[in-house]
């Protein structure tokens, strides 16, 4: 039996499509692809799906889900989302996944979501946000472009030298463009932009408005825009339903198509060969997939299912719930060959080795026809040729059967094509296996190949698939160092970072651990130097001492309390107190922390080591967060039997006389109806003079014994202040002043009748009421008033009456 011929559809003439299927996919995914972030890396790479990201009535228990599948639906990891917001998912050249966040962070992993490296796109990004992402590649390495929240552009043309572009700034811009794209020209990466009917180009200095050649005056608002692979075509849809193909450049138009679809369709991609003079693009919709091109007719598919579209080198893969397809224009060679009632010569001789398998005499009939016209060369390049663009290993077989039967008649045909489309198509059939999923076509192969085999070989290392890369090595006769040895190498990194943790002595360490040695591997972490390497294993090795000790001793403030706080989850609290106890370091750093965070966990920790004199000071610190008065009261009272048990009497002392001034300034407050509370107790004496109540301030000079000479000074400058003279004659009678006489002339003040009067000496009773009255003051010098050495030597003016620094009663 031989296998059917390819079913082709044609667009217009000359130029036909085929949709054939890749994969059943068995990823039993339950969500649509529209709920969620999709991104699939060229050259049949992998799949990355986030889930749950786009619903609406998210349990707080639900994660998003991040899983990466190959193109055959197979699982190859999956991690719960925790961080932030993503905005979009995208792919490296060498199959790293981008994770574009929010705030403007991308973090990257491998195929097997293992974090490897994060990076951000700027300060602007982050206070702006992102509204939309694109991942793209040019010669220069992979990219990322950013619109921000302030609708301004911001891109890298390689994350692996991260050198951030800010866009110019598009005039009058207040919303968001309906669709954007990312350009390469000439070596030069830019941003053409759609705004309802105008398209706007940006450059790294300038910000241009750009017309599309021989875009119709009645088009529209533009929808969606879609850059070729090769980044040389554009196509423009419009909410008219026009299509509008041309060069990148926008200055030449291909051609153009009315599809009468309103609606904007969800993706627009390039579909086309390398070298191909034709051009077609693919648009889908909901449940509708149109190939348009040079033609006035379209082709249209029913999709049975939401489907995502990846433009691929010379097709377009097709990704729904069920199935993974490939779009891709037929090639020359297959389509002369498999069409129908074709006379070419690759068909005739496929016919001729069919009818000689059945032993027919219309064999010969066919293969002098071909003999006839001297054509039976081209016809083997054309079965070999074609052969390279079937996906089918029987219509490959067939072809090459054919092939070979065709190159028996010939004299000294050279075998190496031959020979190398065998051995390309067992390669390619072994990596396009279900269990290995790499779709790659026989078009994306040759690039492979002009990079060296080297980097199929990489993309199998990558997902870890070493015995298929050493068959694959060992049948092409590769070199062993090109080959062989460089995959055993990769593969015996790969097992010495999975359980010894790196190759060095922390990796050493893991390995006698693993082994079940700890001992030796304790033995062997004294020759790690790196303390960030000791540490996590020794927590990992349930040594938490030995790993606190290690901690305190690298002098990594970091690393102490990575390990405190990890001994306090792990311990309970008696013991992990207890633990601290030896390391006085790490007591005093978690005692720090414990001051801003656990304020109660502090107290315990006093508590603990009976340390009365730190809980006196903890609940003199608590009493001052307590609103209600009787709180701070109380909190005081208890900060007072510490400072008893602690024999600390002028801490005692303190504490009680603040208690008994804040009880003094409640009743104060409610018998003035005037705020007391919380100022000082020569604060409280100096407001209650100002307010006229001598007896009261009499009283707290006596109950708080405060110094004749302090008391003098707060009476005379608040007397002073108040401007109550005859109260100050009657004050200075009552009793000889501890102070002198001279300082009784303050008053805030002075008048310009007694300019430039100096003096020295002690107190003259004759000189202090009438330079009282006449404004003139004798200001000290603040050292002599502190230290009580009598009156100063100048006669000074002073608005404001000098009062000297008083401590604080309260603690």
């Amino acid at each position: 039996l031989f296998p059917p011929p390819p079913q082709f559809t044609f667009l217009g003439q000359s130029l036909g499509f085929r949709k054939f299927e890749l994969y059943t996919m068995e990823w039993s995914l339950k969500e649509d692809l529209r709920d969620c972030l999709v991104a699939a890396a060229p050259y049949g790479g992998p799949i990355a799906l986030l889930k749950n990201n786009a619903r609406k009535e998210k349990s707080p228990g639900v994660r998003p889900l991040l899983e990466i599948y190959s193109a055959s639906g197979l699982l190859l990891a999956s991690i719960p989302w925790k961080s932030g917001q993503l905005v979009q998912l995208g792919w490296t050249a060498s199959e790293d996944l981008l994770c574009i966040q929010e705030d403007g962070t991308v973090l990257v992993y491998n195929l097997f979501c293992e974090f490897k490296r994060h990076f951000s796109m700027g300060n602007e990004v982050l206070q702006n946000h992102v509204l939309e992402a694109k991942v793209f590649h040019t010669e220069y390495g992979t990219g990322v472009a950013i619109l921000t929240g302030a609708h301004r552009f911001s891109l890298t043309t390689n994350i692996d030298d991260l050198k951030l572009r800010r866009m110019p700034e598009v005039p009058g811009l207040q919303k968001p463009p309906s669709c954007w794209a990312v350009l390469s020209q000439d070596r030069v990466t830019i941003i053409l932009l759609a705004v309802g009917q105008d398209l706007y180009l940006l450059d790294n200095t300038s910000c241009s408005v750009v017309t599309p050649p021989g875009m119709s005056p009645s088009a529209g608002a533009y929808l969606q825009m879609a850059v070729s692979f090769n980044y040389r075509c554009l196509a423009l849809f419009t909410d008219t339903g026009y299509i509008w193909m041309g060069l990148a450049t926008l200055k030449e138009k291909l051609c153009e198509f009315n599809s009468s679809i309103r609606s904007p369709p969800k993706q627009m991609v390039w579909c086309m060969r390398p070298q191909s003079r034709q051009r077609a693009v693919v648009v889908a919709w909901d449940r509708q997939l149109m190939v348009v091109g040079n033609s006035t007719e379209c082709i249209r598919f029913v999709l049975d299912e939401d489907s995502y579209l990846v433009p691929e080198l010379d097709g377009v893969r097709i990704l729904s719930r069920t199935s993974h397809e490939f779009l891709h224009e037929i090639p020359e060679a297959s389509q002369e060959i498999f069409k129908i009632a074709s006379m070419a010569p690759g068909a005739l001789l496929l016919e001729a080795q069919k009818e000689y398998e059945k032993e027919s005499q219309k064999a010969d009939e066919y293969l002098r026809e071909i003999k006839d016209q001297k054509l039976l060369p081209e016809a083997v390049s054309q079965c070999i040729e074609a052969a390279g663009y079937e996906h089918e290993p029987d219509t490959q077989k067939s072809l090459l059967r054919a092939a070979s039967f065709g190159k028996c008649f010939i004299d000294k045909f050279p075998a190496e094509s031959f020979v190398h489309m065998c051995q390309d198509l067992r390669v390619l059939n072994a990596i396009r296996d279900y269990q290995i999923g790499i779709p790659l076509t026989f078009t994306q192969y040759p690039l492979y190949k002009r990079l060296t085999i080297e980097v199929l070989l990489d993309r199998l290392v990558l997902r870890r698939l070493y015995p298929l890369a050493i068959r694959i090595c060992e049948y092409l006769r590769l070199s062993e160092i090109q080959g062989v040895s460089r995959i055993l190498a990769h593969w015996a990194c790969y097992k010495v970072r999975r359980q010894l943790e790196g190759l060095c002595p922390s990796g050493n360490l893991s390995l006698g651990w693993g082994w079940g040695r700890p001992s030796w591997a304790v033995v062997l972490l004294e020759y790690e130097p790196r303390s960030g390497e000791q540490v996590p294993l020794l927590l990992k090795m349930k040594r938490s001492k030995l790993a606190l000790s290690k901690a305190i001793e690298s002098g990594d403030t970091d690393l102490v309390y990575t390990v405190v706080l990890l001994l306090k989850n792990e311990l309970n609290r008696g013991t992990f107190f207890m633990t601290l106890q030896n390391q006085p370091v790490a007591l005093s750093l978690y005692r720090q922390f414990c001051k801003h965070q656990e304020r109660e966990t502090l107290k315990d920790l006093y508590n603990q080591d009976d340390n009365h004199q730190e809980l006196g000071n903890f609940h003199v610190h608590s009493s001052y967060s307590e609103k209600r008065i009787e709180g701070r009261v109380g909190a005081l009272q208890n900060a007072l039997d510490e400072y008893y048990k602690a024999k600390n009497e002028f801490a005692a002392k303190a504490t009680e006389d603040q208690i008994k001034l804040l009880r003094l300034q409640r009743h104060l407050q409610e018998d003035f109806d005037k705020p007391y509370l919380d100022l000082s107790l020569h604060d409280t004496v100096s407001n209650l003079i100002l307010d006229g109540h001598h007896k009261r301030a009499e009283q707290l000079y006596r109950e708080f014994k405060i110094p004749d000479k302090r008391y003098w000074w707060l009476k005379i400058s608040a007397l002073a202040n108040r401007g109550d003279w005859e109260e100050m004659e009657k004050f200075s009678k009552s009793k000889k002043s501890p102070i002198g006489y001279l300082p009784l002339s303050c008053p805030p003040t002075p008048p310009p009748c007694c300019g430039g009067v100096r003096g020295r000496g002690q107190g003259d009773r004759r000189v202090s009421m009438s330079c009282a009255r006449a404004g003139v003051t004798l200001a000290a010098s603040p050292s002599q008033r502190l230290r009580g050495r009598g009156l100063p030597r100048k006669i000074q003016w002073d608005a404001t009456p000098p009062v000297p620094a008083q401590p604080p009663l309260a603690v």
